[in-house]
């Protein structure tokens, strides 16, 4: 980007020279056209343009493409506004005119040299989030990885979420997926949790307030939304906040701006909005409990996180998934009558509920096992209660056959996902790779078919 038609001439030339496709204009406002249609790598502006200054465009392009390397080009006497630019996030600056114009080759190999790194170290990340788990959502069940396709399609827009869920579903550590996939990993991520808010400070903390606005204020200070700008606010049980803050909550998602309690200005802000809820908030709009403007202001997209005891399959690779957690490398193990017992349960506490049973159990442990005596009483003591809709039978507990049905089924869906990939496959279940062919023996499913046709490995 230059108004120099020599300049953007000579920049496109080199870089077409070496291999990569390379576009030009001459003003900015012309350049944020063309990116918005064309996203880019890498890109290299002048410092002193007509109408927009090359630190505008800089500004304006890492909101756009906050993953692009962005350089200055600067003449004699402007280093100063070059050392500028970097600290706004570009990424280095190149004197002009280049002389020799390897100069101008080496610098460019340079950025793409990172934008490389950049993506491998993304691949690898995201690598190691599909073996063993997004953020720590882990299961192989339709309805947690249908959440994790949302997370997917979620990660890189702006639109607000409310994910709703029983307490104890993981809706924080699904708020932190979506933000930390995508391309606003860099930038803040403020969780507020609305319950715990004193009704009095509510407005001060969410928006700031200004020195003297009320007793105690001795200075100014920002609030929540202000140290979220640019990136995203987590509002977890939004269904706490009282009707009056409701209103002003959703003034300032319309207008994109607060106003710190003691103060007559705005102050604008960028964020990108996730809420939470245990909450029916439908029926509570119905019944005037909550801002009817404010619930369809929140709920464009809802994540609906399932309970624990409606995807009790999951709970073996959960164990497992926690046991690594804490008690990483001691090899324990899980006695089959405890994980049925695990399995049985209803865990009206969810998720972390199971957690803190497991760390519990490591704790208390000899550390090589877990059995019915490591287990709370009322787990182990838990009688098993139908829910709705299944029928009844003479037996409703869980037999040794029924668990072996679950396991085989989870394992052979797991198997499935991966294309018969045994390493990975032994990592998302939580077992030694010994483990994992003794189990795929037993249940002949490294032979099953149509497993073998889908993978190559398996021939």
């Amino acid at each position: 980007v230059d108004d120099e038609e020599s300049i953007r001439r000579l920049c496109t030339t080199v870089a077409e020279g070496m291999g990569f496709t390379a576009t030009e204009s001459a003003t900015g406002e012309d350049a944020l056209a063309l990116l918005e249609e064309q996203p880019v790598h890498i890109i290299l502006t002048d410092l002193v343009m007509p109408r927009m200054s090359g630190l505008e465009f800089l500004e304006r392009v890492k909101r756009l493409l906050p993953r692009a390397e962005i350089a200055v080009m600067t003449g004699h006497g402007s280093i100063e506004t070059a050392v500028q630019a970097m600290k706004l996030g570009a990424y280095d600056y190149i004197s002009k005119p280049f002389s020799p114009l390897e100069e101008l080759r080496l610098f460019l190999r340079r950025m793409a040299d990172k934008i490389e790194l950049v993506e491998e170290n993304q691949f690898l990340r995201e690598r190691v989030d599909s073996e063993t788990g997004l953020h720590g959502i882990v299961g192989s069940t339709p309805k947690i990885q249908d959440v994790l396709r949302m997370i997917a399609r979620l990660k890189d827009t702006r639109t607000p979420v409310l994910i709703a869920g029983e307490s104890g579903t993981g809706k924080e550590l699904v708020a932190r997926a979506i933000h930390f996939r995508g391309g606003f990993a860099n930038r803040p991520f403020v969780a507020v949790d609305c319950g715990s808010l004193v009704p009095t400070l509510i407005e001060s903390e969410l928006f700031g307030y200004e020195k003297g606005a009320f007793t105690g204020a001795m200075r100014s200070k920002p609030g929540l939304f202000q140290s979220a700008h640019g990136g995203t606010i987590f509002l977890d049980e939004i269904g706490e906040l009282p009707l009056e803050m409701q209103a002003k909550l959703l003034r300032v998602l319309q207008e994109k701006e607060v106003r710190p309690v003691g103060s007559n200005q705005r102050i604008k802000v960028d964020v990108r909005v996730i809420a939470a809820t245990n909450r029916d908030l439908e029926a509570e709009y119905r019944a005037g409990q909550f801002r009817k403007d404010l619930y369809f202001r929140l709920n464009v997209v809802t994540i609906q996180l399932p309970s624990l005891r409606g995807r009790r399959s999951d709970i073996p690779m959960l164990v497992h998934w926690f046991l690594d957690r804490h008690a990483k490398g001691s090899g324990t193990q899980v006695t089959g009558a405890a994980m049925k017992s695990l399995m049985q349960y209803d865990w009206p506490g969810n998720v972390r509920e199971l957690e803190n049973c497991i760390e519990r159990a490591t704790a208390l442990g000899d550390g090589k096992l877990i059995d019915m005596a490591d287990l709370p009483p009322v787990i182990s003591s838990h009688t098993p209660i139908l829910e709705p809709g299944v029928p009844s039978s003479p037996q409703t507990a869980l037999s040794s056959n029924d668990l072996e049905d679950i396991e085989r089924a989870t394992i052979q869906r797991v198997f499935e996902q991966v294309n018969g990939d045994k390493v990975m496959a032994g990592k998302m279940l939580g077992i030694s790779r010994a483990t994992l062919y003794r189990k795929l023996k037993r249940y002949n499913i490294g032979s099953h078919p149509d497993i073998a046709a889908a993978s190559p490995r398996l021939q």
